[in-house]
């Protein structure tokens, strides 16, 4: 697929996992320091942009549940539209593979596609630099998904670092719960006093997820999918949950593990990616700059 938003092709929107988090403390401004990694997945959602001839921001198709005005692709579109002082409007189609209430960030996966395409599709000629920068305003998960690469993330997940990867492939189970995120982070009985790490002391010794006991602790179908998922490979959580992982050396291991889940389970095979299908020739020079 050749990522081409001008000719309303469909554009690539990736899953990631992380691989650890860490929580190191409490902020001043309530959110939380944390240190973690994260592997971006060849598997995703998919978009498609239209230009318009009016200003208007409208969401052609999408997920199920998500109303327009909530939806991350519409509010990225909005923001970019109001930071770039645009007056040109789009439609948005999307197309759902990424379970939503997981922890794969896919709403902002899909918000960090819209911030390339529209500014691709509308000529504004911003910087990747900037377009994450005007991302993390949405959410923290965005800009690792406008930069493009699985990295390091430090301060409130913003902070980046591009790291590469040993290539594993990976079983993803999402159990039949949503988690979410401020639930986890808001609990008395969370964990905020990790040491920090470095990514070569991760590397050699590896990490854990501090949310696990909370999360195993109040939504318990986790901690069955964990249980489940154990048998194939070590089970862990990613970020908040509520999806969990193992990791493979062969995609076909993966798979086998993901063609026995048992009813009311989702789940799909992936390969972990050092670098997003967003940063294809078509996407950025050297500078990072979409052409």
């Amino acid at each position: 697929m050749t990522p081409d938003p001008r000719w309303g092709l469909p554009v690539p929107a990736p899953a990631k996992l992380n691989l650890f988090l860490h929580v190191l403390g409490r902020r001043a401004d309530g959110y939380h320091d944390i240190q973690t990694l994260f592997q971006l997945l060849d598997y995703g959602d998919e978009l498609v942009f239209r230009p318009r001839e009016d200003d208007a921001i409208l969401r052609i198709s999408g997920p199920t549940g998500v109303a327009q005005e909530d939806d991350l692709a519409v509010r990225a579109a909005r923001l970019l539209r109001r930071a770039a002082d645009c007056r040109q409007g789009a439609e948005i189609g999307i197309s759902k593979r990424i379970p939503m209430g997981g922890g794969l960030g896919g709403g902002s996966s899909d918000a960090a596609t819209t911030l390339l395409a529209l500014n691709a599709l509308w000529g504004l000629g911003l910087s990747r630099t900037d377009l994450a920068t005007l991302g993390a305003e949405l959410g923290a998960d965005v800009p690792v998904f406008v930069l493009g690469r699985s990295a390091w993330g430090e301060g409130v997940g913003t902070q980046l670092t591009p790291v590469e990867l040993p290539r594993r492939a990976y079983a993803v189970i999402k159990p039949p719960c949503d988690v979410p995120t401020a639930v986890v982070f808001q609990a008395p009985e969370l964990t905020r006093n990790s040491p920090p790490m470095t990514i070569s002391g991760f590397l050699s010794s590896g990490g854990r997820n501090d949310c696990l006991d909370v999360v195993r602790r109040r939504f318990p179908a986790v901690g069955v999918a964990l249980a489940w998922l154990g048998r194939f490979g070590e089970a862990r959580l990613t970020g908040t949950g509520a999806c969990v992982y193992a990791a493979f050396d062969e995609l076909a291991d993966a798979q086998a593990a993901v063609a026995a889940l048992p009813t009311g389970y989702l789940g799909f095979a992936a390969r972990g990616l050092d670098r997003s299908p967003l940063l294809g020739p078509c996407w950025s020079d050297q500078e990072g700059r979409p052409r």
